[in-house]
């Protein structure tokens, strides 16, 4: 018995200096490789490109990984790249980093902040700029690359890195997945992201197991009416008073129509209507987004939209052909869902890599991400998408007190640390993506 429990604990401590083994080593390379690391994420954040637009930024992505042996396709769905790297018999790992900005004007006061302008597809000049991170995922997305390019006598298999457009349109994914990203490059094992995170200390991991991005829907919805003087509202049927009952019953969705237990959004985010204060118009636009985690609360929701709207309208007494125009928009994006086994096990190697104080568990957002459409494919493959800690922790600590304001993701403030927040990133991705190779 004796002689067991000493080769129990022997197995024991190898698996763990094999662990400590890799973790030093990955350290040890990320902080070699951070001047240049620093000096990419520096380019990408001036040189920012709006969703669908992603040129430049997708072929300096397909240079990066071309430079490390990887075998690179581009214009997969639009201006998708997939680099592949074998290393032997073993799982497929695939990768994937969002490569779009967003038309916003950087307010952050950096001395590297983007000064880009554009034309979007309408042909409005907009600014552009990096505002939800994007730029720390890639750059942390070739960290990892880089660090297993030369780490090969350390694992087996292989490796499928994609660089996904428009993430923040909800295309990009469902675009490379339709263009055949499994059937020409593989059935991945598991797919992994990460996503920088504005209420996260820099240095440090979230976790999320099971849903951790929402649903996304946006509708347009058209109040039809009868319009006219402003000084005979009788001789009308006013779509602004329509609009307005219908906007306050739809807040009764979430509060009285939809399981205190089941979380979920109804945000009615533009209204728009008439010319003059006394004409009554014929129609009033309006544009909503719903948010919820379940597929069944989904559909619920979008069902109990339509009967409001057209009870609403039956009520101010408008025919049949008058009712409310319901438009789905095509934005959808489903919710992401972390597989427990997956996320449990990348927590554990995150807290042997960098430290159990440094990885928290988060709570759900209702924000939308459609990284979501790689686990909803008919093979089922696991995913996992985390957190990476994005603010200066003092920062972080005052705004929780109150006593300053944080600036959030998508606004003109969100201004990342880079350090550590690009070491942390690279080296969470590549223990993340090494835990699940075959080791040699």
């Amino acid at each position: 018995m004796k002689l067991l429990f000493l080769f129990i604990s022997n197995i024991v401590i190898i698996t763990n200096l094999f662990t400590q083994s890799n973790s030093d080593k990955i350290k040890k390379l990320v902080e070699a490789d951070y001047p240049y690391l620093e000096k990419l994420y520096l380019h990408l954040h001036q040189n920012p490109e709006l969703s669908f637009y992603e040129i430049n930024t997708a072929k300096r992505m397909a240079d990066e990984l071309r430079t490390l042996g990887f075998e690179v396709t581009e214009k997969i769905g639009g201006n998708g790249i997939v680099g592949v790297l074998k290393n032997g018999a073993g799982p497929t790992i695939m990768v994937r980093t969002d490569m779009d900005a967003l038309p916003i004007l950087e307010e952050t006061g950096l001395a590297y902040a983007s000064k880009v302008k554009t034309k979007d597809e309408l042909g409005a000049e907009v600014s552009v700029m990096h505002a939800c991170g994007h730029d720390t995922h890639m750059t942390s997305w070739v960290g990892a690359a880089r660090n297993l390019s030369k780490m090969k006598s350390d694992w087996k298999g292989t490796l499928v890195f994609v660089g996904q457009p428009a993430e923040e349109r909800n295309g990009g994914a469902k675009a490379m997945l339709d263009a055949g990203l499994f059937q020409k490059f593989g059935k991945p094992n598991y797919v992994l992201a990460l996503h920088a995170a504005p209420n996260v200390p820099a240095g440090k991991i979230g976790v999320k197991s099971e849903y951790s991005f929402a649903f996304t829907d946006f509708m347009d919805i058209t109040v039809y009416g009868q319009g006219g003087h402003g000084a005979y509202p009788h001789n009308t049927i006013d779509p602004v008073v329509l609009a307005s009952k219908i906007i306050m019953t739809l807040q009764t969705i979430v509060s009285r129509e939809i399981s205190p237990l089941e979380p979920a959004v109804v945000t009615v985010g533009s209204i728009h209507g008439g010319t003059k204060g006394n004409i009554i118009p014929n129609e009033v636009k309006m544009e909503l987004t719903m948010r919820c985690f379940n597929d069944e609360v989904r559909n619920d929701i979008i069902e109990k939209i339509k009967r409001i709207c057209t009870g609403e309208a039956m009520a101010a007494g408008l025919s049949e052909d008058k009712y409310p125009k319901m438009t789905l928009k095509n934005e959808y994006c489903p919710s992401v869902y972390n597989e427990p086994q997956l996320t449990a096990r990348l927590k554990t190697v995150f807290q042997n890599t960098i430290g159990k104080d440094n990885v928290m568990d988060v709570p759900p957002t209702m924000a939308g991400e459609d990284f979501s459409y790689f686990g909803r494919t008919a093979e089922k493959i696991p995913t996992c998408i985390f957190w990476l800690g994005a603010v200066e922790p003092k920062l972080l600590e005052a705004a929780q007190k109150g006593e300053v304001p944080m600036p959030g993701l998508h606004t003109s403030t969100f201004a990342p640390v880079p350090e550590p927040t690009l070491k942390t990133g690279s080296i969470a991705m590549t223990a993340a993506i090494l835990e699940l190779l075959q080791k040699k």
